[in-house]
């Protein structure tokens, strides 16, 4: 059984390092984009309207993007100094419930990035300048937010394998 999920969140980490590089490609736009329009601004004395909202619209899916990645690196911000005092089996059980709490946060934020990406659908609404429909910007952020709840679940069904199968020793 553990097999077969160690190799589903392999796969899953190769989808959530592309992710991750998505999302980085981004930051390199925003970055070109944003050196444009100060150049255009201050250089040529003529602001580049886009700029600002087109930024600022693709914060959203660059915030979630590296999120499963992070994850996966453990990079996830944790204060274990009372922690590393218990007994291994212990910091097992901190690590399920830090996953069961990071589970439902993400959950709750893929809800609502999946609702909010369903109702700029269904509305039809477009940015007031670029005139882009904002689903575009709303639909990565969802699916990273799925992708980071999926893994973390996986995660999550891993460690208690884990204390399971530890406790049948």
């Amino acid at each position: 059984m553990t097999e077969g999920l160690d190799h589903l969140i392999r796969r899953i980490e190769r989808i959530v390092v592309w992710a991750a590089a998505a999302g980085g490609i981004i930051v390199l736009i925003q970055m070109l984009w944003i050196s444009y329009g100060v150049f255009t601004r201050y250089g040529l004395g003529k602001p580049d309207r886009l700029v600002t909202e087109a930024t600022a619209l693709l914060l959203f899916p660059v915030a979630f993007a590296g999120l499963a990645f992070s994850l996966r690196e453990d990079a996830m911000p944790k204060v274990t100094m009372l922690v590393d005092h218990f007994s291994m089996r212990v910091q097992h059980v901190f690590a399920i419930i830090n996953h069961a709490i990071m589970l439902g946060v993400g959950v709750f934020l893929a809800y609502a990035g999946v609702s909010a990406t369903i109702r700029s659908f269904n509305s039809g609404v477009a940015s007031e300048i670029l005139h882009w429909p904002r689903w575009w910007f709303w639909a990565p952020g969802a699916v990273a937010l799925l992708l980071f709840a999926f893994y973390v679940a996986l995660r999550l069904f891993r460690l208690v394998l884990t204390l399971a199968s530890e406790g049948d020793a």
